[in-house]
């Protein structure tokens, strides 16, 4: 056991805590792999983690057991509460939970630097809080890494390479400021209820500065352009933008090539040319 309090599932009976589809809830029961999740974060002391979606706990307590100095939980579903509240009183100061929506709260002004932030995120929400922390007003951002669970098809593109299938704008958008790589694979049978899909978890560490220089606004614009029809020629996907022919020699790009085959070093290029 991690600490003193009861198993997962004795938790979830005790409060009747059945996990919901419509907020994206499958709960991770055993202690060994949350606490093998927290470890993957790596040296937490003296940090504060920001976890988003806890549910009942278990990752919450594989991040206090591994010496967090202050966990910052954010829980939407008020039935998980009280479970999250044991925790609190077995941790005294050491865990603060705030009921509501991740995507509508300023994390920053619960959080003291330095900060990491991890997370079996809900699946419906997983890749807009990801984007969201990619893409701050200002670089670099308020977390020094990320250690996220996602279903495994959304890590496979997060880490992916130009060339192959899962490569698109995520895989762009997170590798241009940050490193990232595929740290856990979780079979279905690890959550309850199990769902139809492998899941992942994502260690993402950000670069004090991104790759290449770039407009954030405008590199997202052609690669959104690019990618949402990545059969068609770039030529053609892009030819909403004046003089795109040019631009795209300009960056070294041959203009029939297709957006799967171009590397973040030659989007950034054709970025500036853009901008």
């Amino acid at each position: 056991m991690i600490d003193d309090l009861p198993p997962l599932r004795e938790v979830i009976q005790a409060h009747g805590l059945s996990a919901r589809k419509s907020l994206g809830q499958n709960f991770l029961l055993d202690l060994n792999l949350t606490a093998k999740i927290a470890r993957a974060a790596g040296d937490l002391t003296g940090h504060d983690v920001l976890e988003i979606g806890p549910g009942p706990g278990g990752l919450t307590r594989g991040l206090l057991a591994s010496g967090a100095r202050r966990v910052v939980a954010i829980e939407k579903d008020p039935r998980c509460l009280p479970a999250l509240q044991q925790i609190a009183d077995a941790y005294p100061g050491r865990l603060h939970v705030i009921e509501g929506d991740a995507m509508e709260i300023d994390v920053t002004r619960h959080l003291t630097p330095p900060i990491k932030i991890a997370a079996n995120l809900p699946y419906n929400v997983g890749t807009a809080l990801l984007t969201s922390w990619l893409d701050p007003p200002d670089w670099p951002p308020f977390w020094e890494s990320l250690t996220l669970m996602f279903q495994r098809e959304v890590a496979d593109r997060i880490v992916a390479q130009p060339g192959s299938k899962a490569f698109g704008r995520l895989s762009i958008l997170t590798q241009w400021r940050a490193d990232a790589k595929i740290v856990m694979d979780l079979p279905p049978q690890a959550f309850t209820p199990p769902p139809k899909v492998r899941s992942a978890v994502v260690q993402i560490t950000a670069l004090p500065e991104p790759r290449f220089p770039a407009n954030s606004k405008v590199l997202q614009d052609i690669v959104a352009r690019a990618f949402q029809q990545r059969r068609k020629m770039l030529r053609a996907s892009l030819k909403g933008i004046p003089g795109i022919e040019d631009k795209l020699k300009a960056a070294g790009i041959d203009p029939t090539a297709r957006a799967e085959t171009i590397d973040l070093e030659r989007f950034c290029a054709l970025a500036r040319a853009v901008a």
